[in-house]
């Protein structure tokens, strides 16, 4: 296992690199640059501009650029943020924190309620049960993810339970740690609903199907025949080989988790990592965006192999054929 989680790491540099080179030659063609804004002021000398040209590399070829960044980040340097005049790793530390708060929240809601609510549906199958989770699950994965966050923004500004946008209160700093802890959780519920409740109907509906799949296998009917009780086939034959799918479709989830809540944020004022590259790219921060691409693949890079490393822990014919 070890050999294989080496080799795909390496195998994953040249993805990365090649992911690297796309992103850098579509932020070049675009038209302009950060300092465009400055040549339209009357109040600053072409010297002046001359001067920030070369400080920040725009005086160079796209390709000369290119390998400068590509130097610096092999040095452990991200880059300087033309916009907000610091290190890029600065801002997107701080940037990571509530994304990674409202992506863990996120699966944990997802994964933790989609799986039990569609093996539950499986077993019903055609009762009362079943077919309220279905009618849950068809809503769920047909509202989209911005409608669903006014409408709990609207229900929020109503009743008062939940606040209407931030990660923090105001009197945060006057909290206790316990306090603190409860503040966030509070803030980040509603995000969190908004933007897992999509992929909670989807992973309980594909759960179902595979479920039910696995139940009408004759490798089933055959233990049952043989008197093996009915929780050993479901729970320890029959799930392993559904879950498979699922397990498969983690690592989209986590970069998807990373990328796809740029509305989500927007709408509930959420200071994470989807906001952050839209105003970057708004402001054509060259070195914020790359960053906050490389982050993302790299993400999605683990994402697959932890997904791999799982699906190796409940399917033995996997580890056989990577042994």
């Amino acid at each position: 296992m070890l050999k294989y989680i080496l080799r795909r790491l390496i195998l994953s540099l040249p993805v990365l690199l090649g992911v690297s080179i796309v992103a850098f030659l579509v932020i070049s063609l675009a038209p302009g640059d950060f300092l465009d804004t400055y040549r339209l002021s009357p109040s600053i000398s072409k010297e002046q501009i001359d001067n920030l040209e070369k400080q920040f590399g725009l005086d160079k070829e796209p390709v000369v650029q290119y390998f400068i960044w590509l130097k610096n980040i092999v040095q452990g340097d991200w880059g300087y943020s033309f916009t907000y005049k610091v290190p890029v790793w600065n801002i997107l530390f701080r940037r990571l924190e509530a994304t990674l708060l409202l992506s863990i929240t996120t699966f944990i809601f997802t994964w933790g309620i989609g799986i039990p609510l569609g093996i539950v549906s499986a077993l019903k199958q055609y009762t009362f049960t079943d077919q309220a989770l279905s009618v849950f699950g068809f809503i769920g994965i047909s509202i989209p993810n911005f409608f669903f966050a006014l409408l709990w923004l609207f229900m929020s500004a109503s009743t008062g339970i939940f606040p209407i946008g931030g990660i923090i209160s105001n009197n945060f700093d006057s909290l206790n740690w316990f306090q603190q802890m409860g503040d966030y959780f509070w803030h980040v519920i509603g995000p969190m609903v908004t933007l897992g409740t999509s992929g909670l109907a989807g992973t309980m509906r594909i759960m179902r199907g595979q479920l039910l799949d696995e139940l009408n296998k004759d490798y089933v009917e055959f233990a049952r025949a043989k008197g093996m009780p009915n929780r050993v086939v479901i729970y320890k034959h029959a799930m392993r080989n559904a879950i498979n799918p699922v397990v498969t479709s983690l690592g989209f989830s986590i970069s998807g988790l990373l990328g796809g809540a740029v509305l989500t944020e927007r709408v509930f004022s959420w200071p994470g990592m989807g906001s952050l590259i839209i105003e970057a790219l708004t402001q054509q921060d060259i070195f914020l965006v790359m960053a906050n691409l490389m982050l993302s693949a790299l993400l999605l890079v683990f994402g697959n192999l932890i997904a791999d490393i799982l699906l190796a822990a409940v399917d033995p014919r996997v580890r056989l054929r990577l042994s």
